[in-house]
């Protein structure tokens, strides 16, 4: 009797853990559209799903249309609607603008006072270059900024900008 309660205990899940669990599964067919999923491991807003019906013994299956949070790169991908796709953890936080670096890096205070000094201004693509411009037009004119920073799969970068103190 003994060894069954000891065995009760050795039970792992460790098989349901993806990767640090960055993304976690959901069905496929559960996922609608402005949902994150990964395609080719990069993290994605879904822009458009369109679920198709196959032959008579097929998997009806659902294509997504997504755009890359952070490069903003349209991707494309196709699965049957009862398996699970990952999906990213995506998390926003607001910080506090400090400075920005001449090196491009900014330096920013969380709301528990900490200094965050790990970023660079947004780049790579158009919107993100005017974000950057915006931001450095705004710091320069003395106003006080709150900068969201987006984080999914060990990525971060700055997606929005707001002016909070009285400043210029």
């Amino acid at each position: 009797m003994s060894d069954h309660e000891d065995h009760g205990h050795d039970v792992h899940f460790e098989s349901a853990d993806a990767g640090a669990s960055l993304t976690y599964p959901q069905q496929a067919g559960t996922v609608r559209k402005n949902a994150y999923i990964v395609i080719k491991g990069r993290p994605c807003k879904v822009v458009d799903v369109s679920t198709s019906k196959t032959g008579k013994h097929g998997h009806a299956k659902c294509a997504f249309v997504a755009v890359d949070i952070f490069t903003g790169k349209k991707m494309e991908d196709l699965s049957p609607s009862s398996h699970n796709v990952d999906v990213p953890h995506v998390s926003r936080t607001d910080y506090t603008l400090l400075d920005i670096g001449d090196d491009g890096f900014v330096s920013l205070m969380t709301e528990g006072g900490d200094t965050k000094d790990d970023l660079q201004l947004p780049s790579g693509t158009d919107d993100a270059e005017k974000l950057a411009q915006q931001i450095k037009a705004d710091f320069d004119a003395g106003k006080e900024l709150q900068v969201s920073v987006m984080k999914a799969m060990g990525e971060e970068q700055i997606c929005a900008v707001k002016v909070t103190g009285q400043g210029a």
